[in-house]
């Protein structure tokens, strides 16, 4: 379980950057795999979300997820429909009090967020493809305004773990030269991507105040479960971890 320093300072907040252990999943997935979209069997999936609610002392019925497809839409949740079974999106925002908004990744960036001013709370789904077409943006436009926001950059793939194709590269810098600065050359075929630079520097835009739990989802075996590395070892699915922040019923103070 890790922390931002930022976000711990607020006592009617609670978050958790969860890495993927002291879960009951077996095999592949061990241990704390929250991933509803894994072939792992549901029965343990679920009794890890139970735990990860227990953890953020929620209903279970009150942690919500997402259906995630790597794009940039943006759903704010509120009484009308908190009790959809199904929020297909890449970032969840809401109100509510009493309720958990939850992120799973393995390699891709979550990001927890609370703007002190509206008292809302956010959590994103932030993969290169979603960040490349705009799910940041999308989700600080959703708040009033940026100058009261703290945003946490969790755990996620390091630049040194990244290798990219030349195709990766042109894509970037077609939509800007200035992307270049996120690349590193490996080879003459390989370069090495940034993510966590790419997304901080998108929020950075937005002058929200931003602190990072810094990482490597692909090095940190023991800690997180990583796609890239689940594929290069011949794996068929990979477990993901979750990520979770709450505005608590009552204040704390």
């Amino acid at each position: 379980m890790f922390y931002s320093k930022k976000l711990k300072k607020f006592k009617t907040l609670k978050h958790c950057f969860f890495s993927k252990n002291t879960g009951f999943s077996k095999g592949i997935y061990k241990s704390l795999n929250c991933g509803r979209g894994s072939k792992d069997k549901k029965k343990n999936v679920y009794r890890n979300l139970s735990l990860v609610s227990q953890k953020m002392n929620v209903d279970k019925n009150k942690l919500l997820l997402m259906h995630q497809t790597h794009s940039n839409k943006v759903i704010l949740i509120n009484s009308k429909n908190r009790n959809l079974k199904r929020f297909v999106s890449d970032a969840i925002i809401t109100k509510l009090r009493g309720y958990a908004l939850g992120v799973v990744t393995a390699d891709c960036v979550p990001i927890l967020l609370y703007d002190l001013r509206s008292q809302m709370i956010a959590c994103i789904h932030a993969g290169w493809k979603g960040a490349f077409s705009g799910i940041i943006e999308n989700t600080i436009k959703k708040f009033k305004s940026s100058n009261q926001i703290y945003a946490s950059i969790g755990p996620c793939i390091g630049k040194k773990s990244y290798e990219v194709d030349l195709k990766f590269y042109k894509k970037f810098i077609m939509k800007s030269k200035n992307n270049s600065v996120y690349f590193q050359s490996k080879n003459k075929k390989k370069k090495l991507f940034d993510l966590r630079r790419y997304v901080q520097d998108k929020l950075i835009k937005y002058n929200i105040n931003i602190d990072h739990v810094r990482y490597d989802t692909f090095k940190e075996k023991s800690k997180f479960f990583s796609y890239r590395r689940s594929m290069l070892s011949g794996e068929n699915d990979y477990g993901r971890c979750i990520s979770v922040i709450s505005l608590t019923k009552f204040s704390q103070n």
